[in-house]
């Protein structure tokens, strides 16, 4: 029995089942405009990655949850290009089981990044904890210009 029209985009709800009750996400149809997004990493574009840059180092968090270190690979491109790349599998399906929703997200996942000249690409570390993923690559100091001081004659 639905309790909701259909002209609300198909979402049905019964009182009666708590798994039936579905929220509305305004995003769920929102595709990303870009050539490098396919069914085959689609899985990575809801994962959440964090750049920032430190007077020491630019630092990469990924939110990677479920999967361990050995899933994982970060790998350094085509010159100054940081790719972190892995799989999410399926879980095995029983058939005396009953599913009733199915939200997280599985397949092979592909991030790339375009490293600034600065970046020592040769002295990239990789953690994980928790679920995150931390990639740390270390910047070359910037050398300031010598300067000489000329005297004006006259």
């Amino acid at each position: 029995m639905s309790l909701i029209p259909g002209f609300f985009g198909g979402r049905r709800s019964n009182v009666f089942d708590p798994f039936s009750l579905d929220m509305w996400d305004p995003f769920k149809d929102f595709h990303v405009p870009t050539s490098s997004v396919s069914a085959e990493n689609s899985a990575f574009v809801s994962t959440r990655v964090d750049w920032k840059e430190t007077p020491e180092a630019h630092v990469f968090k990924a939110d990677i949850p479920g999967l361990k270190k050995e899933e994982v690979k970060v790998q350094i491109e085509d010159d100054r290009v940081l790719q972190i790349s892995g799989e999410r599998n399926v879980e095995k399906e029983d058939k005396n089981d009953t599913w009733h929703r199915v939200e997280r997200s599985s397949g092979k996942f592909v991030r790339r990044f375009r490293l600034p000249e600065n970046a020592k690409v040769n002295e990239v570390k990789a953690s994980m904890e928790n679920g995150v993923l931390t990639v740390t690559v270390p910047k070359e100091e910037v050398k300031k210009p010598d300067v000489k001081a000329i005297e004006i004659s006259g």
